[in-house]
This record gives C-alpha cells, sequence and structure tokens, in this order.
C-alpha cells in the first residue's frame, strides 16, 4: 500500500518513470514503464533487481547485444485478426526486422556461457527460456520482400509477369516520346534542353502555349504561371493506358500476396504477440539499465526483512541536477534496523532534512519497483509492505482542509493501517498549529507508531520529540550538521545525538537586530538557550573526534601497509640469499667435479706420456698448482664471495645510476685499457678462471680455459690479474678433435627455450643457472624462460638470479602476443 496518491510526484519518481520512457527504444517498453508498479514479494524483486544487473553487464561488456529493431506491430497484429484483413509492406517488414531482434536476443542470451559452462546472465536466459521464435517465418517474408522492405518481382509468378511488361510498355514509351522530343526540336516546336516529364502518372511533354496545336495529344495540365503547358502526344496514349491498366494488376497482385500470407499468419498471431511481450520486457530491462548506469547505480544486499542500512546513498534527480552545474551531491549514511526503527531528524532550516526524507522514499520505492539505486556495494535493503508519506502543505479549498488538518487526516490514516511492516516518512511533524499543543499531539502519535513496531524517518524542531526519542527504545536521534564558523549547513546526516535549530545563529547571520535577538532569548529562557549550546557543542565535539578517529584509521592503515611492504622485502632478502648460498655450494660441487676430471687428464696425460719424464713433470706440476689454487679458498674467501654477490643485488640500481653519470670518464678508462689480442690472460667477466687467448678473429676470440677451448665474445673478456703461468704447448694437447667436434654438435643442439613451469623454486633455479651457462658457452644472443604466471613466486626468483649474471644484457617479459608475463626473454651480451 503506497499514501497519498500522490506519492510519486511528492518523492520526484513521476520524473524518474519520464526518464525511463526516454530511453525506451519503442512503444513496447514504454508501455511498461507506464505500468510499473510497487512490489512487495522478495522472490519478485529479487530476480527483477538481478535482470538488470546482469544487462548493465550486457550493455558494459559485450559489443553484440541484438537492440537494432524494436517496432510494436501488436496493433496490427490485433487487426488483422479480422477475416479479409491484411498487413501492408510496412507493417510486414516491421515484423520481419522486431522478430529477427527476437530470435537474435533469445540465441544471445541462450548461447553466451562461460569456461565453466555456466551462463553469466542466468536470470535473463530464464526470461528467455519459454519464449518462442518464428524463424520460418522470416523465411516466409524474405521470399516476399527485399531487404529494403518492397516486394519482390518473384514474390509470385503473376507478379513478375506484370512487372516485365510493365517495363516493356514503359520502356516502349520513352522511346516514342524523344523521338517526338527530338522531331518537335527540331522544327523549334519546344527548346533543346525539354525533357519529358510526368503528370497525373502519365509521360508528357512541356510545350509553350502558343505552340500546343503542333503537336497532337491530350492536354493535361498547365504550369502555374501559365506558361507551360503538358501534352500527352496521340502515339503513347494507348500505351500510358495500358501503364494505368498493368498498375492496377500490379496492386491487386501484391494485395492478393499480402492477404495470403496474412492468411498463413493468423492462426499464430496469439503466439507472435506472447513474443513481443518478451520484446517489450527486454526494452523495459533495457531502459532502467541504462539509467542505473547513468546514476551510478547497484543492486544492493536484498533481504527478506525490514532493513535501511544504507552507505553513500545519493537522490539520482538531484545528483543530476547538481551535475549540470558541476556539483557533487552530498551522500547519506542511514540505518533504520529492529533496534533503531524510527529516526527523528533534526537541524536548521534549509540543512538537507527534507531531501534526507526524500532519498529515503525514493530509493525504497524504486527498489520495489525492481530499479537499481545509487548507493555504495556494501549497503543493506529490505522490503516494506506500506509507505506512507506525510510532505508538503496539502490545503484543500473544495475539502475545507487547513494545512494542519490535512496534516491531521494523514496521521490518522497512518495510524488506522501502519504495522510493524510499514515504513512511514513524515516532515515537519507536528507543524501547522500551535507549537505546544502541535508538539503535544506529534509527541502522542509518535508514541502510537513506535508501539506499532513501525519503521520511519521524522523531521522536526520540536525538543519534545528529541527528548522523547532519547528516552525511549526503537527510536534515535538524527542531527543534520551545520558548520558554525562558516554559518553554512554540511547537508550531512549523523545519527545518535539530536541538532540543534541554530535560530539564534540564523537570525544573527541574516542581520536581525541583537536587541530582538536579545528579547527572544530572555523570552524563552537561558535554560533553553544553554540546551540548544550545549547540543551544538555535543556535535561540533563528535564531529570533531570522528575526524580524528578517520585520520588515525588512515595512519594505521598506512602503517600496516609499510609493516607489510618491509616484511616482504626482508623475506625477499632472505630468500635472495638462500639462493647465493646455495649457488656458492652448488660452484664448489661443480669445482670439485672439475678437480676430480683434472686428475683423471693428469693421470690420462701420464699415460700417454709413458717414459717421457718431461711431459710426465710438466703433467704433475699442473695438478700441484691446481691443488693449491683450491687450497687458497679458505673459508673467509667463500664468505666474501657470497657477501660481493649479496652486495651485487643491493648495489645494482647504484651501478647503473653511475653508468649514466660518468659515461665520459668511462670512455677514458676504456681507451686506457690495452687491447685483447694473442696471448694475453683474460678472464670472463664476473668469473676468476684465467685463461690465454690463442686467437683474434673480428669481434670474437679462442681462448682456452684449461682444457677446454672455447669461442667468446671480445667484450665479454677482461685483463687477469693473475700472475702468469708457463702455458706451453702442452695445454693444446688436451683439447682434442672430439671436444671441438661435442662443442660444435652442443651449440647445434642447443634449444634456445627452457621450461621450468610446475618446478619447484630450486630445482627450477638449479636448471636456468645451467641453461644461462650453456647459453653463454655456445655463444647465443637471446634465450627464453617459461615460467608460467602462477603465484610469480618462480618468477621473481628467476629474475634474481638473472640480475647477478654479468653475461645477460637485458631481460623483460615476453610480448602479450607471444606469452607476456609468462616468459621472461634475456637478451645474452
Amino acid at each position: 500500500m503506497i499514501y497519498p496518491h500522490n506519492f510519486e510526484q511528492k518523492i520526484g519518481f513521476d520524473q524518474v518513470r519520464q526518464l525511463l520512457k526516454d530511453k525506451c527504444l519503442s512503444s513496447l517498453g514504454k508501455e511498461r514503464v507506464e505500468n510499473m508498479n510497487f512490489l512487495v514479494q522478495y522472490d519478485d524483486i529479487d530476480e527483477r533487481l538481478n535482470q538488470i544487473a546482469e544487462f548493465v553487464r550486457v550493455i558494459q561488456e559485450e559489443d553484440n547485444f541484438p537492440d537494432q529493431y524494436f517496432f510494436d506491430v501488436r496493433p496490427s497484429l490485433k487487426r488483422i485478426r479480422v477475416e479479409g484483413m491484411y498487413l501492408d509492406e510496412q507493417e510486414l517488414f516491421d515484423l520481419r526486422r522486431s522478430l529477427e531482434t527476437i530470435r537474435n536476443i533469445v540465441r544471445f542470451l541462450q548461447k553466451t556461457e562461460e569456461e565453466d559452462g555456466d551462463t553469466p546472465y542466468p536470470s535473463l536466459k530464464k526470461l528467455a527460456g519459454e519464449v518462442e521464435v518464428f524463424p520460418q517465418l522470416i523465411i516466409q517474408i524474405d521470399r516476399i520482400l527485399d531487404k529494403y522492405g518492397k516486394i519482390k518481382d518473384n514474390a509470385s509468378p503473376e507478379l513478375a509477369r506484370i512487372r516485365k511488361e510493365l517495363m516493356t510498355t514503359m520502356s516502349g514509351i520513352s522511346r516514342s516520346l524523344h523521338n517526338i522530343l527530338r522531331h518537335a526540336q527540331a522544327e523549334g516546336i519546344v527548346d533543346k534542353d525539354v525533357t519529358p516529364t510526368m503528370r497525373d502518372g502519365r509521360l508528357v511533354i512541356p510545350v509553350a502555349p502558343g505552340l500546343k496545336r503542333k503537336i497532337k495529344g491530350i492536354v493535361h495540365d498547365e504550369s502555374a504561371s501559365g506558361k507551360t503547358v503538358f501534352i500527352e502526344p496521340s502515339e503513347v496514349v494507348e500505351a500510358n493506358n495500358r501503364i494505368r491498366e498493368l498498375e492496377a494488376d500490379e496492386r491487386r497482385e501484391i494485395i492478393r500476396i499480402l492477404t495470403a500470407f496474412t492468411d498463413s499468419v493468423r492462426p499464430t498471431t496469439p503466439e507472435i504477440l506472447q513474443s513481443y511481450e518478451f520484446l517489450a520486457e527486454i526494452d523495459f530491462i533495457r531502459a532502467k539499465s541504462r539509467f542505473a548506469i547513468q546514476t551510478t547505480s547497484i543492486k544492493p544486499i536484498l533481504e527478506n526483512k525490514q532493513l535501511v542500512d544504507w552507505t553513500m546513498a545519493v537522490h539520482p534527480l538531484l545528483q543530476m541536477s547538481l551535475a549540470r552545474h558541476g556539483k557533487k551531491v552530498v551522500p547519506l549514511d542511514i540505518e533504520l534496523n529492529t533496534e533503531q526503527r524510527i529516526l527523528v531528524i533534526s537541524g536548521p532550516n534549509a540543512g538537507g532534512k527534507s531531501v534526507c526524507l526524500k532519498t529515503v522514499g525514493l530509493l525504497q520505492y524504486m527498489l520495489q519497483c525492481g530499479m537499481l539505486i545509487p548507493l555504495h556495494e556494501r549497503s543493506h535493503a529490505g522490503i516494506f509492505q506500506h509507505i506512507f508519506m506525510d510532505i508538503g502543505d496539502e490545503q484543500s479549498i473544495e475539502d475545507d482542509l487547513s494545512t494542519y488538518s490535512s496534516h491531521l487526516t494523514n496521521m490518522k490514516m497512518m495510524m488506522k493501517n501502519c504495522n510493524e511492516q510499514s515504513l512511514i516518512l513524515i516532515d515537519e511533524f507536528g507543524g501547522g498549529t500551535e507549537p505546544q499543543i502541535g508538539a503535544a499531539i506529534a509527541e502522542s502519535v509518535l508514541k502510537r507508531y513506535n508501539t506499532k513496531g513501525t519503521y520511519g524517518v521524522i523531521t522536526t524542531h520540536y525538543q519534545n520529540l528529541k527528548h522523547y526519542a532519547e528516552d525511549h527504545e526503537g527510536i534515535i536521534n538524527g542531527a543534520m550538521l551545520y558548520d558554525r564558523h562558516l554559518m553554512q549547513p554540511l547537508f550531512q546526516l549523523q545519527i545518535g545525538n539530536p541538532g540543534s535549530s541554530f535560530a539564534v545563529e540564523i537570525a544573527r547571520k541574516i542581520g536581525l537586530p541583537e536587541e530582538v535577538i536579545a528579547d527572544a532569548s530572555e523570552i524563552v529562557g537561558s535554560e533553553y538557550i544553554n540546551a540548544d549550546k550545549y547540543l551544538q557543542d555535543i556535535v561540533r565535539d563528535k564531529r570533531y573526534w570522528e575526524n580524528k578517529r578517520q585520520n588515525i584509521r588512515q595512519r594505521e592503515k598506512q602503517m600496516e601497509e609499510a609493516i607489510a611492504k618491509y616484511e616482504a622485502e626482508s623475506k625477499e632478502l632472505k630468500e635472495a640469499k638462500k639462493e647465493i648460498i646455495r649457488q656458492a655450494k652448488e660452484q664448489a660441487e661443480q669445482l670439485l667435479q672439475e678437480s676430480n676430471a683434472k686428475i683423471e687428464n693428469t693421470i690420462r696425460s701420464i699415460k700417454e706420456a709413458q717414459a717421457d719424464k718431461e711431459k710426465t713433470r710438466m703433467a704433475r706440476q699442473e695438478l700441484v698448482d691446481f691443488r693449491q689454487a683450491i687450497e687458497k679458498l679458505s673459508a673467509d674467501e667463500k664468505e666474501e664471495k657470497i657477501s660481493r654477490k649479496m652486495e651485487k643485488l643491493e648495489e645494482k640500481q647504484n651501478r647503473k645510476k653511475e653508468k649514466k653519470q660518468a659515461p665520459t670518464q668511462a670512455k677514458e678508462q676504456t681507451v686506457k685499457i690495452p687491447p685483447i689480442s694473442v696471448g694475453t690472460l683474460v678472464k670472463l667477466k664476473g668469473q676468476s678462471s684465467t685463461g690465454e687467448v690463442l686467437e683474434v678473429s673480428g669481434k670474437n676470440a679462442t681462448v682456452v680455459f684449461g682444457n677446454i677451448k672455447t669461442n667468446v665474445k671480445l667484450d665479454r673478456l677482461e685483463h687477469s690479474a693473475a700472475v702468469p703461468k708457463k702455458m706451453g704447448t702442452v695445454k693444446s694437447t688436451f683439447v682434442s678433435s672430439e671436444t671441438h667436434d661435442q662443442m660444435y654438435e652442443k651449440k647445434l643442439s642447443f634449444k634456445q627455450d627452457i621450461d621450468v613451469r610446475g618446478m619447484r623454486g630450486d630445482v627450477a633455479l638449479q636448471a636456468v643457472t645451467y641453461f644461462i651457462d650453456d647459453a653463454i658457452l655456445v655463444g647465443m644472443d637471446r634465450v627464453r624462460i617459461l615460467h608460467g604466471t602462477g603465484t610469480g613466486i618462480l618468477r621473481v626468483l628467476i629474475r634474481q638470479y638473472l640480475q647477478t649474471v654479468p653475461g645477460i644484457k637485458h631481460f623483460a617479459d615476453e610480448h602479450v602476443q607471444f606469452g607476456g608475463a609468462g616468459i621472461t626473454v634475456v637478451d645474452l651480451a
């Protein structure tokens, strides 16, 4: 039940209804908007809200929703129920296009599915589930009409014959007229630029009145000025008559075709009309969805009970009005529940009390009419069986009602019909009569509302109502805030304390004489003035501490974010340290393997040398030197090596900055370093093993490291500070042709991609380490590491390792078309 009869007008819903009509595509939707009414069943409201929420997503996310042709052909379909009536060409064309739209919408909603097989629009799909489409009817219409909505020549054999004869006859007339015209032009009867024209559906020749006797024929018309007459030559009169006959035959055949088609459609008219009800509903839902997008409306958490728990709710009409002037509406936070069912709002005039009241009324009414409403998504909303309102002046000369009488009439109506499922909205409760008796009656009525368990929002200036709300359960005070320093309303609702009317402050701001204000203060007494002042102080202090609490919350949030960031960085640093230690252990293991290989090579060399004592002695000396070099790696040096790697991780950014700031200096230092040539002792950048350059070719060099000969780019080498050893030709004896072949084979078989998806962090990192080493060894320019996206931990570990490898020039995500963040592309120096 909604009371009074002009409820929609008072809260502004009539304007909302008009805005919805403007967004409809046809009279189908407008009719639904006009018949939209207040719903009280939870399931009905929830279903309609779901439909709109889903259609909002369709508008925002889908590009191919079919909404081109929304034609209301229901009047035409109802007319052809009478035998002998038929659909004309335009009606048939509109029927065909709208039926196609219905079919396409149903297909769209039934075919759209997500990856898990569920439809993203279940409520809309349910709505389209029982709708009948008519594909055969569309095919039948396509046989009759062309793409422009005109009857095709081949709609029937008879029509094809008539139109063919019509074209032939018209061509003959045109040729005859042009021959007559050329002859007349040659004789000077008509001007050279004259062409045949049409009068009364017949082709004629324009001639000057004085020369009309020169051409035999029938005068059909003359121009408004009388300077031209239009003559149909006698040679084409018979042909023109034939054209008239053929046109009449054509029209009769078209009517016959349309009548025959209409006769075939007539039995299915009820089913077609039912499908148009679906099209009307879609147009209606679409209009509500467009309005929801315009007003940033959403579906709140709907509960099947009486509840108002709204956050950041706004009046949509006020929002649009202020937006046109570049202003924003102040959002409303309000809560009505079983503990605080009735909110008594007080505060200054023009402070927003009535707007607050109308916002509650309009949004609740919109919601129960199946519309989304503008508020925050964490808001909760309930359902009321009745909404009663008493707003504004209801004087009536006809009914002999004064303002106060109309208020009392409304109060009586509400008390009689309200219950625990009702929502009452009363503006200026108890106003319109002598204040003392008006306040007393208002308090008594409020008591009855509270006893019945009614929910409501009431605005007032009466102190006794504020005290009553303070002292009784189920009722709570609220205040519209006011800035005492700027002397202007803030339009913010604060629940918990009553508000001051600021009557004295406003009177002083307007400029009322101070002695008048003083006299008024004496009349009401100091106790009243002080009470009002204390009320203002309470509101002010509460607002101050509310701001303080908000600032503390923001600081706490910032602190929590900082702590979380610190913990994440600390964890990342610890993981990096563990990784470096693990790599050091792996290098030690690798060094041990190299030692075993060195011993085996030495033993093999001694066996091959047999009695050659000099070669045996040199092999033994190399083994001794190698052992001494290993022993020099003490525990302190290993720890220092780990620390250096940690410093590399932390100082990488600093090195980049230094390189940018001193390019000239670096250039000069580079120039001073002697070039690498044959015989130079070198090492790989970032490595400690020393080798000798055997050959330099362009930008590449052949270097022997121990018993391994390899081809390396010059820019990856640097001079070694190690003491030169006597490296005779014996070293080359350790690199056989078999080793060269193995290196060549390894380069040919090397794959530029490695896939570590699904591996544990340490296993994946070990695989990447060997992969990068091999890539550097065989001279690859670019490789790709497939680690996937997942949680991102594998990607972080791999990139932390890549930052520590000097042989890497750059690494980044793969292009989005080829894998994006799931693949790291590594450019080698």
